[in-house]
């Protein structure tokens, strides 16, 4: 009698903590869990840089023409963005260093810095090129073409430099990623649906996002398949793009698209970002829409992350066999 007595205590001491262990298993939904940089695809071409929880930096581009579709923090504290029609590259001032217009009939969506002197691009377009341009002349000193889709809009978006000097091309339109030297050789070629984004990871493979929000961290040889999440109980309203953390959790985005005719409820906002765990589960989430508002999420960067630009080369360009 009196061990089940015992067993009823324990029991219920154990059902008494129940609570207190759901709370400590919902995600973390505070601003300040990270620092970042983050700007998004909407009618106001806006940027932020959240530190502490608080909005510690703003750009407003005034053009209000274009969108936000890439934009990269460096270690000297420039922000490149490419904004559909343009490039331009601005300091925590909001100066901006220099500009560059798309050419009639093109698009750019993605950049990357490649040492101080230049950028290299994906220029929308037919032809669709990828140039290197010597900044702040925004004199084009090389190019080639890569293969697109008839439709200029929906050809690429992300283009990342890897460790190898090469150049990643998220082909969105033909549902593939590829792989190209600095003369325009296709060296790899991964199949995508929708390919936005692709990312080298540290470990030589390849952190890509395509369509149907699909997040996948691909090996570099043969494209297999070692980690997909599973993000359809989370309800995501488009992701285009995935960060690997440094605590070896993944970073996602999810934007929600203003040129819609769903008005956006803000009492009920869709989520802007989560961060899971290897196993997918959520252990943060950002749903920021009021006070402050940081709008549709495309872009975000941690700050521990700010790309050092002299150590990104392209082929011959800012070469480490130069230094």
């Amino acid at each position: 009698m009196e061990r089940k007595h015992i067993a009823l205590t324990v029991t219920l001491a154990l059902l008494h903590l129940l609570p207190t262990c759901g709370q400590m298993l919902q995600p973390d939904s505070s601003l300040a869990r990270h620092d970042f940089l983050y700007a998004g695809q909407s009618k106001q071409r806006r940027m932020f840089i959240v530190k502490n929880g608080s909005v510690a930096w703003t750009y407003r581009d005034h053009l209000k023409r274009g969108e936000i579709s890439d934009a990269i923090l460096t270690t000297d504290g420039h922000v490149l963005m490419a904004h559909q029609y343009g490039l331009s590259e601005v300091n925590q001032n909001n100066e901006v260093i220099w500009t560059y217009e798309a050419p009639q009939g093109t698009e750019i969506h993605t950049l990357q810095p490649i040492g101080s002197s230049h950028v290299v691009f994906v220029q929308n377009g037919h032809p669709a090129l990828v140039r290197v341009m010597e900044i702040p002349s925004t004199h084009i000193v090389h190019e080639f073409e890569i293969p697109a889709s008839k439709s200029i809009h929906g050809q690429f978006r992300n283009a990342r430099i890897t460790s190898r000097g090469t150049l990643l091309v998220c082909h969105m339109s033909q549902g593939y990623i590829a792989e190209y030297n600095d003369e325009g050789k296709q060296l790899n070629r991964w199949e995508l649906p929708g390919a936005w984004s692709a990312t080298e990871l540290n470990n030589r493979t390849l952190l890509v996002v395509g369509k149907g929000n699909t997040v996948r961290e691909i090996k570099r040889k043969g494209g297999k398949v070692i980690w997909q999440p599973d993000l359809s109980p989370l309800k995501l309203r488009q992701v285009q793009k995935a960060v690997r953390l440094d605590n070896g959790n993944t970073l996602i985005n999810s934007w929600w698209n203003e040129w819609n005719k769903e008005p956006l409820d803000t009492a009920n906002a869709p989520l802007q970002a989560v961060e899971i765990d290897r196993s997918g589960h959520v252990v943060w989430q950002l749903r920021s829409w009021r006070q402050p508002d940081l709008g549709p999420a495309t872009t975000i960067q941690p700050l521990e992350q700010a790309v050092d630009r002299d150590k990104l080369h392209f082929g011959r360009f800012n070469s480490r066999k130069r230094r």
